[in-house]
């Protein structure tokens, strides 16, 4: 795999903070950009202060743009305006003559599904965020194709430390139970891990490599939250779930799987992966 420039939009946030921790040295040169108050340093790379939905970037050409920027529920800006952060990082491609770029999608387009979700299957998002992710994706496939740009929508799951979980500190936490007395069960992922497929799908689009336009991200297997919180040794109450919780959000990786070797989602290794995130950070 070659060692490509790649650019981050999005590199404050809690994704883009993990990649700025993990990046493997060598294995590509990150380009970090910041809407405004950068760190004073990175561990690797460099940084680059532009707004992407009204600034042309000045950082040279890049092999690449990864979009981690986006708008999450409970955030004061509309949802909806995931569609031009996805439209901002097309552009960006074009303008930087990127060859590929990858969108930070979300599980949350699919809905609920007692098995595990393909990139083929029906999209019937079950809330606000998981329709403006879905809007976005098709809105940005639309003006790549117009550009000649390649895209890759990132559908990822849960991401331990960025996630509902793992990501909220608090003295004791609450798992909806279902019918069957079992709790939600998810497609997870460490940050190194993240960071680690980030960085492998980025070089092999630089080598010509063909990544499907729409593509699960998480390792293998289904998750547990329970389990999770055992691992983690975090004090958690059951309570019944409303009628609108999803049990099962799987993704089915096999289409990540022919690209990249992924090794099986443990819980163990998954929490281990964030308390080792926790310490850098």
């Amino acid at each position: 795999m070659t060692a490509a420039r790649v650019l981050i939009l999005g590199a404050s946030g809690r994704l883009g903070g993990m990649l700025r921790r993990h990046w493997i040295e060598g294995q590509g040169q990150p380009l970090w950009q910041f809407r405004s108050n950068p760190p004073r340093s990175v561990p690797y790379g460099s940084v680059h202060v532009f707004n992407p939905l009204s600034d042309l970037p000045e950082c040279g050409p890049v092999d690449a743009v990864v979009s981690l920027a986006g708008i999450v529920p409970g955030k004061v800006a509309a949802l909806s305006m995931n569609i031009a952060l996805g439209l901002a990082a097309i552009k960006c491609a074009r303008a930087l003559g990127a060859k590929h770029v990858f969108l930070s999608s979300s599980a949350a387009v699919y809905g609920a599904s007692d098995s595990p979700l393909h990139e083929d299957g029906a999209a019937t998002p079950a809330s606000a965020y998981g329709q403006a992710k879905l809007d976005m994706e098709d809105a940005a496939l639309g003006l790549a194709a117009r550009y000649g740009v390649g895209v890759t929508a990132l559908r990822i799951g849960n991401v331990a430390g960025a996630d509902a979980l793992l990501g909220r500190q608090r003295s004791r936490y609450t798992l909806d139970q279902f019918a069957d007395g079992r709790g939600p069960v998810r497609s997870y992922i460490g940050p190194k891990e993240f960071t680690r497929l980030l960085q492998a799908l980025s070089s092999l689009a630089c080598c010509g490599a063909d990544i499907p336009t729409r593509l699960n991200l998480a390792l293998p297997g289904a998750v547990e939250m329970a389990d999770l919180c055992r691992q983690a040794a975090l004090p958690f109450d059951w309570h019944p779930a409303p009628a609108h919780a999803l049990q099962s959000v799987v993704l089915d990786m096999t289409r990540l799987a022919d690209l990249l070797p992924l090794s099986p989602a443990d819980p163990a290794a998954i929490v281990a992966d964030w308390r080792a995130d926790r310490r850098s950070a």
